[in-house]
């Protein structure tokens, strides 16, 4: 389970795969209630909600801070309403000043969410992966985090300080902020985008041991795409594939209606889950039951 410790490193219980004997906690991104499902069935204990994703399956549009507040709460509390595992929200800049983010860490937690992410990139916000960004002044994210902290209480929420500076005033200044952020109070580091395997290795160098790194594998990002291994490998303590899901997902899409637009059948189109197998995983025979028990239905 993802739990803030005392010492600022994430521990986790033993579990049976190899994901989990290893010490990297690796996080597949949700992007609704059923990819969450699909990532707890697959085996993973805890997952991730990611902004980019959900601007897409919601909107159809890109992560340039369109998402309000509610919005992105309300799609992190249903997909944590729908797994028993724990999640970790992108919670993007916290949505707005110190006050806003109190605000915000306190619905987290009324949502039962365990762990989220604030960033210092000026609202509206964008991809960590998408050129334009611009960032707070360090002081103004330390005073965000620092509300943050004290919203969190005695509640394990962990949160994980991201700054998007590499892009903005290069590496430097993104490690400068990330002592700040860690001094404030936040549990992990998150860089955003190093340009290369050296400079993983330079923010990792650029820490003590005890400080968890977060890492984040985008498909095509800017970041080279490293495996779990990999990363555990160069001292990283978590690492996400926020979007290996949704563009999977896409592909598949798209493939499918190609075909029934092509051929008019979705043969071609490569295998599917089948019905019985869809009911399943959405748990039609759980409603079945309640039905039979207080609507005297029979199926």
């Amino acid at each position: 389970m993802i739990r803030r410790p005392p010492s600022s490193t994430l521990d986790r219980s033993s579990a049976a795969s190899d994901v989990y004997k290893r010490q990297i906690i690796v996080l597949p991104g949700a992007y609704d209630a059923l990819s969450a499902k699909l990532i707890e069935q697959a085996g993973f204990r805890q997952l991730f909600t990611t902004g980019f994703g959900l601007a897409a399956s919601t909107l159809g549009e890109p992560d340039i801070g369109l998402l309000t507040q509610t919005e992105t709460l309300d799609r992190a509390r249903r997909i944590a309403q729908t797994v028993g595992v724990p999640l970790v929200a992108d919670m993007d800049t916290g949505y707005g000043n110190p006050i806003n983010v109190v605000r915000t860490v306190r619905e987290c937690i009324e949502a039962r969410i365990a762990g989220i992410i604030l960033e210092d990139q000026e609202w509206p916000k964008r991809c960590g992966h998408l050129a334009g960004k611009r960032v707070v002044p360090g002081e103004d994210h330390v005073q965000k985090l620092r509300a943050a902290i004290h919203a969190r209480g005695n509640d394990d929420l962990v949160v994980i300080a991201r700054t998007d500076a590499r892009a903005v005033h290069g590496l430097d200044d993104a490690i400068d902020r990330s002592h700040a952020n860690i001094e404030a109070g936040a549990d992990v580091v998150f860089v955003e985008a190093p340009r290369s395997v050296d400079e993983l290795k330079i923010v990792r160098a650029a820490f003590d041991d005890n400080v968890p790194l977060f890492a984040n594998m985008i498909e095509d990002g800017v970041t080279p795409f490293l495996s779990a291994t990999e990363l555990q490998d160069l001292g990283y303590k978590m690492v996400v594939y926020p979007l290996s899901g949704l563009f999977a997902a896409t592909a598949a899409l798209q493939r499918t209606y190609t075909a029934l637009m092509t051929d008019g059948t979705t043969q071609a189109a490569g295998p599917m889950v089948g019905l019985e197998d869809f009911k399943g995983l959405i748990g039609v025979a759980g409603y079945e039951e309640l039905e039979r028990e207080f609507v005297n239905r029979t199926f």
